[in-house]
């Protein structure tokens, strides 16, 4: 069986530093800024990288996008889509069903609840300590890498084994 990766990014932290801008116009706190870095040279060390990028078209989130993107595998397809903002996980999983099984590796950068919610529903197996710490806490910056077997239209409950998880503070 075909085996696949699946990258759960939640964005970075916001700035609530403007209170008239839109939920969606929020752009990233300097703590996030430094996130994103941390998230960079993590990505950076990765032997298996995306093929594809699906990203909620918020600004905190293209930021975040932005600011990772020189550590994505040359080649990376790049998807900014405005229906995965705030999206459940039910969406975000539906999504994942469209794409194609030639795409090695997907990597979601969205929004709590739907991305922490993804998480929780597709991972079935995986190191215990990191399935306790996801399951406490997916904070901003908050990486889930996962180990699909078969196809991606086939992604189902519980079908994923957690690979890492990765918060910014660990970086």
């Amino acid at each position: 069986m075909t085996e696949h990766r699946l990258y759960l990014l939640r964005h970075a932290k916001s700035s609530w530093d403007d209170p008239r801008l839109a939920d969606h116009d929020r752009p990233l706190a300097p703590r996030g800024e430094r996130a994103v870095r941390g998230l960079r040279t993590h990505l950076a060390g990765l032997v298996d990288g995306p093929d594809l990028v699906l990203c909620s078209s918020a600004r905190r989130t293209t930021m975040t996008l932005a600011g990772i993107a020189a550590a994505l595998p040359a080649g990376v397809h790049t998807r900014i889509e405005d229906r995965l903002y705030a999206a459940s996980a039910a969406q975000l999983l539906v999504r994942l069903h469209d794409v194609s099984d030639e795409v090695g590796g997907v990597m979601v950068i969205g929004h709590n609840p739907g991305l922490e919610e993804l998480a929780h529903l597709l991972v079935g197996t995986g190191d215990d300590a990191d399935r306790e710490k996801m399951a406490a806490k997916f904070p901003t910056g908050a990486l889930a890498t996962l180990v699909v077997t078969g196809s991606w239209a086939g992604l189902a409950p519980a079908a994923a084994g957690l690979e890492a998880f990765v918060v910014p503070r660990d970086l």
